[in-house]
């Protein structure tokens, strides 16, 4: 069976990825893993310009390319959370940002972590692919 697609890039502040991971389902993909980096990196730029035009943090689809869709979310101090996917769902997805939000700013507040830096922790990476389970089953 096809793999359902969904990529999540945190982005610090100075543009370097703070944390990413592959939330896909198991199945079969006739893309490049590549691909995803680039589509995700390349709307970067969307999501700077449409930071500036609403208030709300959840940014909805900035970018598209083929059937992929690059969802953004801003936090107050500029990080981006950039998820692509292919199946829109835009409750479910605001819903795992939110999540993902609180996740961040917990794992921002341990003295271990230093902010702007690689987040290697696997308590958050469990507590992610937790959250990403809960919001995009099918």
């Amino acid at each position: 069976p096809p793999a359902t697609v969904n990529v999540l890039i945190i982005v610090g502040k100075s543009d370097c990825p703070v944390y990413e991971a592959d939330l896909s389902s198991a199945g079969t993909r006739e893309d490049s893993p590549h691909l995803d980096q680039f589509v995700i990196h390349a709307a970067l730029d969307m999501i700077e310009d449409q930071v500036w035009t609403t208030n709300s943090m959840f940014l909805r689809v900035v970018d598209k390319f083929n059937d992929f869709h690059v969802s953004g979310y801003c936090t107050a101090g500029h990080v981006r959370f950039m998820l692509l996917h292919k199946v829109r769902n835009e409750e479910a997805i605001r819903g795992f940002f939110s999540e993902l939000h609180d996740l961040y700013i917990k794992a921002m507040m341990s003295p271990f972590c230093l902010p702007g830096s690689r987040i290697e922790s696997p308590v958050f990476d469990s507590k992610v692919r937790a959250a990403a389970a809960k919001h995009f089953r099918r």
